[in-house]
């Protein structure tokens, strides 16, 4: 997606790119896919599960037939919001079933100070989810980093689901070698939608870019698919048989001598 600073310009994109997926079991869009932040201190539109967006979500995927998750800001308490997944399926309530745990308070060169603790309160926990038979081990953008997570996840989830909106100095540095790293080192498939292109603010005033390059790793590390524009849809079949195969050659779960954190 490239999202904007528009939730009803935003809600019909997903609307749309969701009707593209014709082939898909499940439709997964990145980090702020409702509502992404582009003027710097601007507030934030968090949502609420009971409001009129996540209703005429549901709605079209109750009628479409396919579950569908995506991310974005949800109300909290104390004044804050929360950066979360939401998993949306047909004849069933909304469910939010992860909060970002790492919060990205940052100075890169070449992009403005970002300070997510500002306006969001953290997770606290890892979540596996199941969908359609297939475990995903949840996660969103800067949570990439930190491996410790995803060591919780290695070896129990078919994939890990990155939803991402990555400043484009840190995409081009590292994005995709952290993106197959946690494939490598889970031996299962990681699906990591992000935004991509120039942000336009619908408030005015300059935009803001990100890099995109939405990809999935198969289970050895290869990259399956790389969408280096947006917004657009591209459909992957996942294959079991490659995640008992790399599991079968190289046994990391009998080698692990640490405990998981």
């Amino acid at each position: 997606m490239t999202s904007t600073d528009s939730v009803a310009s935003n809600v019909t994109m997903v609307k749309r790119l969701y009707d593209e997926a014709t082939l898909a079991d499940l439709v997964v869009f990145p980090e702020n896919s409702l509502f992404l932040r582009i003027r710097s201190g601007g507030a934030v539109e968090a949502l609420g599960l009971a409001g009129v967006e996540c209703a005429e979500i549901q709605e079209m995927v109750n009628q479409g037939g396919k579950p569908l998750m995506l991310t974005t800001a949800i109300k909290a308490e104390g004044g804050l919001a929360r950066n979360s997944t939401l998993l949306f399926e047909p004849a069933r309530p909304v469910r939010e079933v992860y909060s970002k745990i790492h919060l990205f308070d940052v100075d890169v060169v070449g992009a403005p100070p970002v300070r997510e603790s500002e306006t969001f309160a953290p997770g606290r926990e890892s979540a596996v989810v199941d969908v359609g038979g297939w475990k995903f081990g949840l996660s969103i953008c800067y949570d990439l980093r930190f491996s410790e997570l995803y060591s919780r996840y290695a070896q129990s989830v078919d994939v890990i689901l990155i939803p991402s909106a990555f400043l484009v100095p840190t995409g081009e540095a590292h994005w995709q070698v952290l993106v197959r790293a946690r494939a490598i080192e889970s031996q299962c498939y990681v699906a990591a939608p992000a935004q991509g292109g120039e942000h336009v603010s619908q408030q005015g005033g300059p935009g803001r870019q990100t890099y995109g390059h939405s990809l999935v790793v198969d289970p050895w590390g290869g990259v399956a698919l790389e969408m280096t524009q947006g917004p657009g849809v591209r459909v992957v079949e996942l294959n079991r048989e490659l995640i008992e195969k790399a599991r079968r050659q190289i046994p990391m779960s009998w080698h692990r001598r640490l405990a998981r954190g």
